[in-house]
């Protein structure tokens, strides 16, 4: 039998679970939920709140007379005043270190900085911390080129996604170096993120067989999948069980485990037992 690695810091981190615990909470007490986007990148947890009732919507304009919950990557400032403006009771998940990105992102605008957010454009926690510094000038990088190409600044302040990689952040902060005469940085990076990797990183290291569990949607989880994938190439990124091939464990030896921060603990458990069952 293969021996089995598996992270300590595997699946949720502390955002995620107090999202995911105010989501079954209020999905109890309210007669009527909805979600403003999913509550986590995890589809099989975003299905079993649908079981329980609580509907995702994409807009304020689909809420109708009920709860809302906002999702643990936040949303946008023009979100959060539509909601305000239908009088809906809001449940508020955002993850507190998004939150704290989302202040920064307000406060630096308003000291007239030019703010560059190091992150995916399309995310949905990005697009929220951008807006709230909308009201001034604000480029998203996700790479150190990127940062290249936004020209000189005489003042410019940085923050990150909470689930970039560090080692990205720092080229960008070292390319940004150059270009500005006063540069301001503050680390929005999530602790839980970078523990995470480091972990992962000497796992991938150790074994011939790496698997990340997570969603396919996830960012944190895909990031996890790529880090590993630079050290062991035998990397695959899965979102259940099903997903594992069983040609994927032949002449494997030394399995590393790991999952991102919005997996569920059952869908490790299943993941494990899986293997178990493949590698016996």
């Amino acid at each position: 039998m293969a021996e089995i690695l598996l992270a300590k810091s595997a699946g949720f981190c502390f955002g995620v679970k107090r999202a995911t615990s105010m989501a079954f909470e209020s999905a109890d007490t309210e007669a009527s939920l909805a979600s403003l986007g999913p509550i986590i990148h995890s589809p099989q947890l975003v299905r079993r709140l649908e079981e329980k009732g609580v509907r995702v919507v994409d807009h304020p304009d689909e809420v109708v007379e009920e709860a809302v919950i906002v999702r643990s990557h936040g949303v946008t400032s023009g979100e959060m005043a539509a909601l305000a403006e239908k009088k809906v009771r809001v449940v508020d998940a955002t993850c507190p270190f998004v939150k704290k990105a989302q202040e920064y992102a307000a406060s630096l605008s308003d000291e007239g900085y030019h703010l560059v957010v190091v992150g995916e454009a399309e995310h949905p926690e990005v697009q929220g911390i951008v807006s709230y510094g909308a009201h001034g000038q604000v480029s998203v990088v996700a790479n150190a080129d990127e940062a290249a190409s936004l020209g000189k600044f005489s003042r410019l302040a940085i923050i990150a996604q909470t689930t970039q990689s560090f080692d990205n952040f720092r080229q960008i902060v070292d390319v940004c170096l150059k270009h500005a005469r006063e540069l301001r940085v503050y680390n929005t990076i999530c602790n839980a993120t970078s523990v995470r990797q480091k972990e992962a990183r000497k796992i991938a290291g150790q074994v011939s067989l790496m698997l990340v569990i997570g969603g396919y949607n996830s960012a944190n989880t895909s990031r996890l999948a790529q880090i590993c994938r630079d050290i062991q190439p035998n990397t695959h990124h899965v979102e259940t069980a099903d997903d594992l091939d069983p040609d994927w464990f032949r002449g494997a030896d030394r399995i590393g485990i790991t999952a991102g921060a919005s997996t569920p603990d059952w869908l490790i458990e299943q993941v494990l037992e899986r293997v178990g069952a493949l590698t016996a």
